[in-house]
């Protein structure tokens, strides 16, 4: 078994070694930290393109229906009923105003989702708790060696238990 720099397990490293390694994983931890916040970005824009979709749905169906679904509702509606032509065109545009509210408040409700969407505040937040936790990070205090055990006798003791 090894570290992630390649020495054994249990050898000790040196401060160049330790800064080498800590450098490196703090970039992987840089670069998994971006990899999330464009992931998180491109779930809202996607909600965003959703959101615009619909309005632009509403829009057409708004603007394309209106003529052809007037005439034939307000037409169907004098058929069924004896009512005053002017009516029966009232009433077929508000039915085709009642199905792009429908419409838009479908798009208000993917907008507001979009708009809730905290990934890249989520990732700041996260970034910048690790960079606090780093800060206040210090070494261990070693405790002082008594004159009877010499750091070799230590050494060799520590690579025939590994």
């Amino acid at each position: 078994m090894s570290a992630p720099d390649g020495s054994p397990v249990g050898a000790e490293r040196s401060i160049g070694q330790l800064f080498a390694s800590a450098t490196t994983e703090m970039s992987a931890l840089v670069h998994d930290e971006i990899a999330l916040a464009k992931a998180q970005l491109k779930q809202d824009v996607r909600r965003g393109a959703m959101s615009g979709g619909a309005f632009t749905v509403a829009a057409g169906v708004l603007v394309f229906s209106l003529p052809m679904l007037n005439f034939a509702l307000a037409y169907g509606i004098r058929t069924w009923s004896d009512w005053n032509l002017a009516i029966c065109f009232l009433l077929s545009f508000a039915a085709n105003v009642l199905i792009a509210l429908v419409l838009a408040l479908i798009g208000v409700v993917f907008a507001k989702k979009a708009r809730k969407g905290k990934g890249p505040q989520k990732v700041a937040a996260s970034v910048k708790e690790t960079a606090g936790v780093l800060q206040k990070a210090k070494p261990h205090p070693r405790a002082e060696l008594p004159q009877d055990r010499v750091p070799e006798a230590i050494e060799a003791v520590a690579r025939s238990s590994s």
